[in-house]
């Protein structure tokens, strides 16, 4: 006990107040960060592994499936999908459509997600503590300035996942709005020419990738979901949900009323093309038009005050030495 006191004592000459908590969170910090890759490169045990070969043959038709749909997924993350994955079923198809909105089509999108944010967030604590004791030299702090320096790294790096996914689908969407005009004019191209809507798509896949990767990217799997047999309809509105873009939710709209209706792709293609060209127009005239009133404050900022010293500054001086005298 007269040991332990000493410590005691000793930390919180050294390290303030809560030295013997910091020395503790950083010990508890550290058998995590040691812990966690020790279970990821654990073995599998053998005798699971030889019944689970055994058992294959008894597995049903379903079960096959989802091992299929599973098999390209990360099996060190697989240990954690408890623990990194959320456990409502409306929350992980909010994070997953996301981050498919972002560009991330991996299966273990989610849980790379979430094991960003833990860790970064582990490593903000570690910086703050960094902070609160080796950087801080003689500097002392109460209560409130340890937990804000602790914590405050801790939380941005927790949110920097979010922020970064929220700015990647943002200029995903800017770059599927600028390319859909040149997109749509390629399709309309390729059906006038004879081909059919799904050989359509597939070579705009192909032609898009240099200019427009992302679209291009999305035509893929509009081709692929395509040829599996999927229906055109779900395709179609699936497409729509991943690009989160009204001009494509419109596009989907003419496409499956079209198709039901029996009308003329072609037409409506060359008809909706036209409108999109329109409104890539305005949209450049809509930016063009809102610079002058951006400029003016930066304007008004570096050119008012040099006028103001040249034209009031000696009229100022003048006035002030008459008041000395």
């Amino acid at each position: 006990m007269e040991v332990l006191s000493q410590i005691n004592e000793l930390l919180k000459t050294h390290l303030g107040e809560f030295g013997p908590l910091i020395v503790v969170g950083v010990l508890g910090l550290f058998m995590i960060l040691v812990t966690i890759p020790l279970m990821l490169n654990q073995p599998e045990d053998p005798l699971k592994k030889l019944q689970r070969s055994n058992s294959a043959p008894k597995k049903n038709k379903k079960e096959k499936k989802e091992r299929l749909r599973n098999a390209s997924r990360n099996e060190q993350l697989e240990k954690f999908a408890n623990f990194l994955e959320p456990k409502d079923e409306e929350e992980y198809s909010a994070v997953k459509l996301k981050l498919r909105q972002a560009g991330y089509q991996s299966k273990d999108a989610v849980r790379f997600y979430h094991f960003s944010q833990f860790a970064l967030g582990i490593v903000g604590i570690l910086i703050g503590i960094s902070l609160v004791t080796v950087f801080a030299g003689d500097q002392e702090f109460d209560s409130t300035q340890i937990l804000i320096r602790v914590l405050g790294p801790g939380l941005v790096g927790y949110f920097v996942p979010k922020y970064w996914i929220t700015r990647r689908v943002a200029e995903r969407q800017e770059a599927i709005v600028n390319g859909f005009p040149d997109t749509l004019d390629l399709m309309l191209v390729c059906v006038e020419a004879g081909q059919s809507l799904d050989q359509a798509i597939v070579r705009v896949a192909g032609e898009m990738k240099a200019s427009y990767p992302d679209i291009a990217l999305e035509f893929e799997v509009i081709a692929y979901e395509m040829k599996a047999g999927k229906d055109k309809d779900t395709v179609l509105r699936d497409f729509a949900t991943r690009c989160g873009v009204q001009d494509v939710s419109a596009f989907v709209t003419v496409m499956i009323q079209s198709a039901t209706f029996g009308t003329s792709i072609a037409e409506a293609l060359r008809v909706y093309a036209d409108e999109m060209r329109d409104k890539r127009v305005m949209r450049a005239e809509e930016a063009a038009n809102k610079l002058p009133t951006k400029m003016t404050l930066a304007t008004m900022m570096l050119t008012v005050p040099p006028l103001l010293v040249i034209l009031v500054g000696p009229s100022a001086k003048g006035i002030m030495e008459f008041g000395n005298q």
